[in-house]
C-alpha cells in the first residue's frame, strides 16, 4: 500500500515527483486530479502523505484538501500543495484548511526529502 500520493493534472510532474519518491523509499500512488486523490485517499487508509497540485480541473487542490478535512473527517494525513502558486491569499487559505506545507514548483526532491520522510514517520 502507498504511504504518499501524488495528485498533479500532469503526467510529467507525476512522473518526476513518484520518481524521486520511489528511488527514495516511498511507496507512491497517483491520481489526476482532486476527485480522483479522494478516491484513492479514500481506497488506501496507509496514505500518510498527499502532495498534490492547485490548479486541475474537476477538482483543484485546495478542494480537495477542504474535502479531506471536512468531508472525510481526515486529521491525520498530511497534505503538502507543490504547485506554481505563490500567491498569499492562496497560501492562507491552505493553512485555514489545514495544509501541512506549500512548496512552489519546479520540484526540488533533495529539499523535501527529510520533511517528506518525518511526515510519513520514516
Amino acid at each position: 500500500m502507498a504511504h504518499v500520493l501524488v495528485v498533479d493534472d500532469s503526467s510529467t510532474m507525476r512522473e518526476i515527483v513518484t520518481s524521486f519518491l520511489s528511488k527514495n523509499g516511498f511507496e507512491v500512488a497517483v491520481a489526476t486530479d482532486g476527485r480522483d486523490g479522494l478516491e484513492q485517499l479514500r481506497s488506501d487508509p496507509s496514505i500518510k502523505l498527499v502532495v498534490s497540485d492547485v490548479n486541475m480541473p474537476n477538482m483543484d487542490g485546495l478542494t480537495m484538501a477542504e474535502k479531506i478535512r471536512t468531508d472525510q473527517g481526515n486529521k491525520g494525513v498530511h497534505i503538502v500543495m507543490l504547485t506554481t502558486e505563490d500567491n498569499p491569499v492562496m497560501r492562507e487559505r491552505g493553512r485555514a484548511i489545514g495544509v501541512t506545507g506549500w512548496i512552489v514548483k519546479p520540484f526540488r526532491g533533495e529539499a523535501v526529502l527529510g520533511p517528506f520522510r518525518k511526515l510519513c514517520g520514516m
